[in-house]
């Protein structure tokens, strides 16, 4: 993968996608080709146990995870900056607020033009780029490609996201917004099932 020229942790996604899709794909027709047989399709008795889910990232190569997490550092830059640009045009006269949670007043933000209100809007709907469901998704991705498929260290992983968010709400100067705090729900969803998929 990282030869590929990927250009969105999507891209990394689909690649990965694939990649397993032929890899379970080619065992099923091994047989009928093996046989010669002239096969429309192959059954395959299921074993009756439940699958648990796969989690293909923390599969990947040593390799492959440091060129996901490269892509996800890039990504978060560029989104970082797309946004403090958003921020520098609003606030750039505006002065004397001493909490985060100030800035973002109504009388601070008479001025926001409307397509910076309308793209704020669509960047943190449901499934916006900085919405609960993408953000909640790209924390736990992070947390497996760094910690691969150990359990001990997704743990760890889980406990510096947290403080992260306590930390945040510091910065905040008050209780951190509810998409906040969903946010942080839904990536710990994701962990809690990541658990449960090792027993």
């Amino acid at each position: 993968m990282s030869d590929m020229n990927v250009g969105s942790v999507s891209g990394v996604y689909s690649a990965i996608n694939s990649a397993t899709s032929a890899t379970e794909a080619a065992p099923a027709a091994a047989p009928a080709a093996a046989a010669g047989a002239d096969v429309a399709a192959v059954y395959e008795k299921s074993s009756g146990s439940e699958k648990k889910a796969t989690y293909s990232i923390n599969k990947m190569s040593a390799e492959d995870r440091a060129a996901l997490v490269q892509q996800l550092k890039q990504d978060q830059v560029d989104r970082q900056n797309q946004l403090a640009e958003i921020v520098r045009k609003m606030f750039t006269d505006q002065a004397g607020v001493s909490k985060l949670s100030e800035i973002f007043s109504p009388e601070n933000l008479k001025d926001v033009s409307a397509a910076d209100i309308e793209q704020a809007k669509k960047d943190i709907e449901e499934d916006g780029y900085w919405g609960i469901k993408q953000t909640s998704q790209r924390l736990f991705d992070f947390a497996s490609a760094l910690a691969g498929d150990d359990p001990e260290k997704m743990k760890e992983m889980q406990k510096a996201m947290e403080k992260g968010f306590k930390e945040a709400a510091g910065a905040w100067g008050d209780e951190l917004p509810e998409i906040c705090k969903d946010t942080l729900g839904a990536a710990n969803k994701l962990f809690e099932d990541y658990y449960a998929s090792k027993n």
